[in-house]
Order: C-alpha cells, then sequence, then structure tokens
C-alpha cells in the first residue's frame, strides 16, 4: 500500500499547522512557503482539512487557520481519511463489484486487515508527530494491534 501524494502532502501540512499551536494563526500560503508545497496543492489540502474539522478557518484582520482540535487528539488515519476517504486496502470492502467475489474466501477477513491498518494509523497523533526525535516513540506496531 502507498498514500497518495495528497495524503502524504496532508501530514506534511498538518505537522507544520501544529506549530503554530495556540492562538498562533497561519495563512495557506504561509503553510506553502514553509512546508515547500505548491501553493494551489495547500489550498486544496486546507480545504478538505477544513471540511473534515481537522483545521478552522478563522476570518478577520487577524485570522487564519489554527488546528480544528488539540494536536493529541488529531491522528495520522484522521488526516489521510480526509484527504482518502475511508481506509481500505481492497474495493470489496466499499461493496464495489468485483469480478472474483463468486467463492472468495478472502472477502470475510479484509474488513478485519483494514480495521488493523487503521487502528495502526489512529494509533499516530499529530503531536506525536511534532516531538522531537526520540523524545517521544511512536508506538510499535505490536503495541497498535494489541
Amino acid at each position: 500500500m502507498r498514500l497518495s501524494n495528497l495524503a502524504d502532502y496532508a501530514v506534511i501540512t498538518m505537522c507544520q499547522a501544529a506549530t503554530h499551536c495556540g492562538d498562533g494563526r497561519v495563512s495557506a500560503a504561509e503553510l506553502a512557503a514553509e512546508t515547500g508545497l505548491p501553493v494551489p496543492t495547500v489550498q486544496k489540502l486546507v480545504s478538505k482539512l477544513t471540511a473534515a474539522g481537522l483545521l478552522r478557518s478563522v476570518r478577520g484582520a487577524h485570522g487564519g487557520l489554527q488546528l480544528g482540535r488539540p494536536a493529541a487528539a488529531i491522528t495520522v488515519a484522521d488526516i489521510v481519511e480526509a484527504i482518502e476517504g475511508r481506509i481500505a486496502l481492497t474495493a470489496c470492502v466499499d461493496h464495489s463489484p468485483c469480478d472474483f467475489e463468486t467463492g472468495c474466501n478472502m472477502k470475510p477477513h479484509w474488513p478485519i486487515i483494514n480495521q488493523a491498518l487503521r487502528g495502526a494509523l489512529a494509533g499516530i497523533t499529530l503531536a506525536q508527530l511534532r516531538a522531537p526525535s526520540g523524545a517521544r516513540p511512536l508506538p510499535l506496531i505490536e503495541e497498535t494491534l494489541a
């Protein structure tokens, strides 16, 4: 499995937005400059992330963007799902038609696999990603799946 570039850029953008925590606000243009991502890409991401409630837009002279909730309450799964939709490794989980559905013995197992993957991503918060390397270790996959 590989994340799309947009999902990857969304994680980068959210990590950068988190550096402006508290009452600090930042514009999409500033996030683009700070991350090195193109402004149109960041604007597209900001739109999706705001719609998902991960970012909040404040209007006015001192307006801008800020996190929609604390960094410790935003997970990688939240960010990925805001961009990609529900985390699913196969189309059959979304009840899409499949040429091999008849007699497929894997279909009942895919929800378990998807749940484990989502659980692993949900176990990593934006606050953990912001911590200096080694300061707060990310959970091991085994810990997340336990």
